[in-house]
């Protein structure tokens, strides 16, 4: 059973995570349509206005009580956020709240606020972020059939929708296991959760090899290696059964490999953002990939 502390911690620490992630998936969602799909462009920035406020009330309750290692780790924000805002918003004319990102550079870390004040809150707040997920996991659910069967065409993969499809039934999960009273942790469970994260990156690798400009053959081959690496890695975690042994030497190379493909992501974001990289991928998509980096970093800090 997870303590009220625990309950609290945890939902602040994945909610401005993940709500982040789910705002920049609904911009992502908005900026692939045709402009004849106006019902599903405005359907994408419905979604995109709820996670900011969802996000923007996170942050809010979020201030002193989170830990300085999470606020330290760039997976809620980096220092690129708000210019990648900026230049996506340029791009794409869809609006990007950048206040709520200037709030959370100015976040401070665990104080002597009493995290068990603000439980029934959080608990509020988690179900009105189920409710939205869901609504979200079915509008995604409903894009990928729709592509698949030829009846919707945007300028996106259909596995780029299966990603996007895939995280957010994970941060759903979480969160109803929280709701539950169910404890979360790298810990419970660690090779799933490594192989889970492994596929997410090796997932970001493809993508980023698929949307390079085909003059961009070492950075192609880059992205292509970081995917067959994580590949790998997510096939060992899958094999390991949580055996302690073989847990911590698949643990040691997915962090080795995570350091490296942070800093392949953190140099993309820089190129993206002063033109020096040919690409169609978008600062912000550049910046989301790189906090998923940090996140994953982090936690098997936890386990190494």
């Amino acid at each position: 059973m997870v303590s009220y502390n625990n309950f609290t911690s945890n939902s602040l620490e994945i909610n401005l995570f993940f709500l982040r992630l789910m705002k920049e998936h609904s911009i992502f969602l908005e900026a692939v349509f045709l402009p004849k799909d106006k019902n599903l462009i405005n359907q994408a920035e419905s979604f995109k206005n709820e996670f900011s406020h969802l996000l923007s009330h996170a942050v809010t309750l979020a201030d002193g009580l989170l830990p300085s290692t999470v606020i330290n780790s760039n997976e809620l924000i980096t220092k690129y956020t708000i210019d990648a805002e900026k230049a996506t918003q340029m791009a794409t004319g869809i609006l990007i709240d950048t206040s709520i990102s200037s709030r959370e550079l100015s976040l401070s870390a665990v104080n002597n606020k009493a995290l068990s004040n603000l439980t029934d809150e959080i608990f509020v707040l988690n179900e009105n972020i189920i409710r939205t997920l869901s609504m979200l996991i079915q509008f995604k659910q409903i894009l990928l059939k729709e592509v698949l069967s030829c009846r919707l065409f945007i300028n996106a993969y259909p596995e780029f929708l299966k990603h996007l499809l895939y995280e957010a039934i994970a941060y759903k999960e979480l969160l109803t296991r929280l709701q539950n009273g169910v404890e979360i942790s790298i810990n419970l469970k660690p090779a799933a959760q490594e192989a889970f994260w492994n596929k997410i990156m090796s997932d970001h690798s493809f993508f980023i090899r698929g949307l390079l400009d085909p003059t961009e053959i070492d950075l192609f081959n880059l992205a292509n290696n970081f995917g067959n690496k994580f590949e790998t890695l997510r096939k060992e975690a899958n094999k390991i059964n949580d055996s302690k042994k073989l847990l911590k030497e698949v643990t040691a190379k997915s962090l080795e490999a995570a350091k490296e493909i942070k800093k392949f992501k953190e140099e993309g974001v820089e190129g993206l953002l002063n033109c020096k990289i040919k690409a169609i991928i978008s600062p912000l998509l550049a910046d989301h990939v790189l906090r998923e980096a940090n996140h994953y970093i982090r936690l098997l800090k936890k386990l190494y």
